[in-house]
């Protein structure tokens, strides 16, 4: 239909009928006319067809070396029964020296292109490289804690969420708080252990608000503090891998879709009161396969194990004394460079720890940073505390 229609508009324009009774009788704009009678070519009868409009050079397109240099590695993983996501083909590639590195959009991009997008079916066999785990049998041996922001309320006001969850039977403890500052985070940590319990563990990611300032490394926010000083042992999962920290990641989807995009809110007052109340709702009412279909308040009553509690109500304030002993601990993953990032502090890693995962332990009383590849002691620096 299209194609008639233009050839009949070019025929009677060629036969000098005038423009304007063509394009009114055809429904057409004179640019329309124009544009295919300037195409028409008696000869060639494809004159009719349809042209791409992709422009004819695209010069921030990835180079193809580039894109069958990610096919081929994306491949290799998937073979290997190896993760063969974004993020570890955009490792291997940096091993490899590779310029320039796509992002990891790009590199998606790149995979439905080429249709190398397929799963693997069943569960995942994890091989290799061994991770440390904590341990998840009882309540409150291990917490996982992250925070959730910036969220608004209607007003808008600026506030942030923490999150904490108890790994063994995914009982949950939330505290919003108006600011990241360090008294905020320290008050919103002690308020989740009120409700909840002290850890015997605690896990977090290494965002600032977690470890202290990124100009002081070694000074050991207040988070740090307060764990030291209530004898928690301290874990920091290894950079850009959340999903170390799954538990807690996943009950952040949770609160986004079931109560920031569910409760309109227009007060921190207000804020508090539905935060709790979704709280006690998630505690109370949501069921896990986990712990066989039950609550996370019934399977830890079920437990019958008795929580330890702060022995003050009142947070302590910042900034905490400086800890004299005790320990903290960060995972890390040892690339082909054998360098150990402690909180963008860089220190060369043994070669035996190259593609492993190690526990650096800061010992705070002898000032060391010592590093262990699975329980073996492999190295050990001086680490001064400030």
């Amino acid at each position: 239909m299209k194609k008639q229609k233009r050839l009949k508009a070019v025929q009677r324009f060629h036969e000098g009928e005038d423009p304007d009774e063509i394009c009114a009788s055809l429904g057409c704009s004179r640019s329309w006319l124009y544009k295919w009678s300037a195409r028409y070519t008696p000869d060639d009868p494809a004159w009719l067809e349809d042209q791409s409009r992709r422009p004819l050079s695209s010069p921030y397109r990835t180079p193809v070396e580039i894109e069958k240099i990610v096919e081929l590695v994306r491949l290799d993983l998937y073979n290997n029964d190896l993760f063969c996501g974004n993020q570890a083909i955009q490792w291997k590639l940096i091993d490899m020296e590779v310029q320039p590195v796509p992002s990891l959009s790009t590199i998606g991009r790149i995979l439905r292109r080429r249709e190398l997008t397929h799963r693997r079916t069943g569960r995942y066999a994890p091989k290799g490289k061994k991770y440390p785990e904590l341990p998840t049998l009882l309540p409150n041996q291990t917490q996982q804690i992250d925070m959730v922001g910036p969220c608004y309320l209607t007003g808008p006001i600026k506030f942030y969420s923490l999150h904490a969850v108890d790994t063994s039977i995914n009982r949950c403890g939330i505290e919003p708080i108006t600011s990241r500052a360090a008294q905020s985070v320290l008050s919103a940590v002690y308020a989740i252990w009120m409700c909840m319990g002290i850890p015997e563990n605690l896990q977090v990611d290494n965002d600032f608000s977690f470890y202290g300032s990124p100009t002081h490394p070694r000074g050991m926010g207040p988070l740090i503090r307060l764990c030291l000083a209530y004898g928690v042992k301290l874990w920091f999962i290894p950079p850009s891998e959340p999903w170390r920290n799954g538990i807690v990641e996943k009950f952040n989807d949770h609160y986004r879709q079931k109560f920031l995009d569910k409760i309109t809110m227009a007060s921190v007052p207000q804020l508090r009161r539905e935060s709790l109340a979704f709280e006690y709702r998630h505690n109370s009412t949501y069921r896990y396969s986990k712990i066989k279909g039950k609550t996370p308040l019934t399977a830890l009553a079920e437990k019958n194990i008795k929580l330890v509690f702060p022995s003050k109500s009142d947070a302590p304030k910042h900034p905490l004394a400086k800890p004299e002993d005790e320990h903290y601990h960060l995972v890390r993953f040892i690339r082909n460079d054998c360098r150990l990032n402690i909180f963008g502090e860089m220190f060369s890693a043994p070669p035996q720890t190259q593609y492993e995962y190690v526990v650096a332990t800061i010992d705070v009383k002898e000032q060391k940073l010592k590093l262990f590849l699975d329980t073996i002691q492999v190295e050990e620096y001086k680490y001064q505390l400030r």
